[in-house]
């Protein structure tokens, strides 16, 4: 047992010593990039969160069910899950830390997708983390009998193909079962009762079922303002290039509020040179920032010069539209791991995967071959959006479906919104197969970058690439169906009973909504938008709002005719929040 740990935490390290996400490419030690992030536990004032270790985590702090196992890390895309769970990982493995825990299994949802046959939990623990080179039997028995000297992590539950259900039981652990009802009876107890399980997971992926199974949940909330600092520092060898970085910042409260998100303050810290080159066309919304990301690569990685009069985009129109197929049938078919023939069917070129766009997958069983993944899930997501945009092969139906998600969902339709788009009858039954509303972040984010892509500021950025006409179609399209959904929202208010004000409780979707009106950065598409918001009060709680939303919020509502109060309360808003808020503080008569 002891030389099977020994392995075990070998293995575990290796897996753990460098970034794994989208810093990978770079061989960056874990120790000398990780920035703490923050860490909420609902419910709770900031005092007690702020301090929460690793340790805390997993241990009884925050507890709300002491018969449960499973401690869920939820997060918005970006907000740091994976990397932060790397880093458990590798404080385990080097002794510093979960030191009660004499063994760590460590999946990723992700390539849990990749599995098909039926496993039991010996082997799905043996085949897919570590095998013992002797004794098989014996360990597993050891596992068994002391359950509370074991962890579990589960990486991006969003990410399964399958939306968590509490109904196929299993109790035997040597019984066979498909690997995501293996995952559920794990999760909710019925499997391997003792040992305690940490999952991340993005909030729309945690159904009501799943709630009632958890020890506990804390939420991670990205970067706090000393965190962004501390990242750029780490970021940068060079402390002069770090400090004109967080100059830059400070003078762009928009783009500071944006480096809240790990992952954009990644790409803003990749891209000081071009972002110090900007002047007074500093980046303003998450379109701008992933497109500065594009050209950064491009520029970087290249292998032949400009031509003159032919922008980047177009020299490298051929790369972009292979890797927004692969990324659009990707999202279309719930997939993230790529196939060397899934980049085949969508004219991946070995030159094209030297851009640096997609990492080779790691940790895949050594009987597949290689397999590729993008860079982020929002990578992904914002090549799907350029593919959308530039693509005559898309279908007319792609945008309107893309914004009618929230319908969809409601009519129980699931979120197979691009079935009617691809003309494949085999991608349409994958995704009836597949339906789940885990996928719908996904969606959403997507439909945000077609937001912010089809704005008028970047029409030029597009002629030579695709027919005006096409993408002036498109946006208009996109326009449309931001106001279908605006108006959507508003007939959903009730009317205020006799003597008291008029109220609108907004739900996640509605904010979604205006962060896409942000992106378009058109006054006129917000000005009718909040034409035809008539209420006294503003009710935005639970809603997952940062200074990110703020800034959108901001944007969008200081258009609204008439004077109205804004709750924001159980959100993250934090000071930078406030201070994207003033914009639109005439129109509020409270906050």
């Amino acid at each position: 047992f002891v030389k099977y740990q020994k392995k075990l935490s070998i293995s575990v390290s290796a897996q753990s010593r460098f970034l794994s996400t989208y810093g990978g490419t770079c061989h960056m030690p874990l120790d000398d990039i990780y920035t703490e992030v923050q860490v909420e536990l609902p419910n709770n004032s900031a005092e007690i969160y702020k301090s929460m270790g690793f340790e805390d985590i997993v241990g009884p702090v925050g507890t709300v069910n002491e018969d449960a196992d499973t401690v869920l890390v939820s997060g918005e895309a970006g907000s740091g899950k994976s990397t932060w769970l790397q880093k458990l990982h590798l404080l385990w493995a080097q002794g510093s830390a979960l030191q009660d825990f004499l063994l760590l299994f460590p999946f990723s949802c992700r390539r849990l997708n990749s599995e098909h046959k039926d496993l039991s939990v010996q082997e799905l623990l043996f085949q897919h983390c570590c095998w013992p080179d002797r004794e098989q039997e014996e360990i597993f028995q050891f596992i068994l009998d002391h359950p509370h000297l074991v962890l579990f992590t589960f990486d991006g539950l969003d990410e399964l193909k399958q939306s968590f259900v509490d109904e196929h039981r299993i109790c035997c652990p040597s019984q066979r079962a498909p690997v995501h009802v293996l995952l559920f009876n794990l999760i909710q107890g019925s499997l391997m009762k003792g040992v305690r399980k940490v999952v991340t997971s993005r909030p729309e992926a945690v159904v009501p079922a799943l709630k009632k199974h958890l020890h506990k949940e804390v939420h991670l909330k990205g970067f706090s303002p000393s965190g962004i600092d501390c990242f750029v520092r780490k970021h940068h060898s060079d402390p002069n290039d770090a400090a004109m970085v967080l100059e830059s910042l400070q003078a762009n409260t928009a783009l500071l509020g944006l480096c809240h998100s790990p992952v954009l303050c990644w790409i803003v810290s990749q891209c000081h040179k071009e972002l110090l080159g900007c002047g007074e066309g500093s980046p303003q919304t998450v379109t701008d920032v992933y497109l500065m990301i594009l050209q950064h690569f491009f520029q970087h990685h290249s292998t032949f010069k400009l031509s003159i009069g032919v922008s980047w985009l177009q020299q490298n129109l051929g790369t972009i539209l292979h890797l927004g197929q692969l990324a659009f049938e990707g999202i279309s078919n719930f997939s993230y791991i790529f196939s060397v023939a899934d980049l085949e069917i969508c004219g991946v070129t070995e030159s094209d995967i030297c851009m640096g766009f997609l990492i080779q997958s790691k940790n895949m069983s050594p009987a597949h071959s290689k397999y590729y993944e993008f860079l982020h899930v929002t990578m992904q997501c914002f090549f799907a959006a350029i593919y959308i945009i530039l693509s005559s092969n898309t279908g007319r139906s792609a945008i309107p479906k893309l914004f009618e998600l929230q319908e969809m969902k409601k009519n129980s339709v699931g979120c197979a919104c691009f079935g009617a788009c691809l003309h494949s009858s085999n991608t349409q039954k994958i995704l009836e197969k597949h339906s789940t509303t885990a996928e719908t972040p996904n969606l959403q984010i997507t439909a945000t970058f077609v937001s912010g892509l089809l704005s008028q500021r970047y029409q030029k950025l597009w002629l030579h690439c695709s027919s005006s006409v096409l993408v002036e179609k498109k946006a208009r399209q996109a326009a449309r169906c931001l106001s279908k959904g605006m108006q959507q929202h508003f007939r959903s208010i009730p009317q205020p009973v006799q003597g008291e004000k008029k109220s609108m409780h907004a739900m996640p979707e509605f904010v979604w909504l205006i962060k896409c009106i942000y992106e378009m950065q058109e006054s006129r598409i917000a000005k009718d938008a909040m034409s035809k918001l008539e209420v006294d009060h503003l009710k935005l709680t639970y809603c997952n709002i940062g200074p990110v939303e703020c800034t959108a919020l901001a944007y969008v509502l200081k258009h609204l005719k008439n004077p109205v109060g804004l709750q924001l309360d159980n959100n993250s808003v934090g000071d930078v929040g406030v201070e994207q808020l003033l914009p639109c503080m005439q129109i509020c008569n409270s906050l």
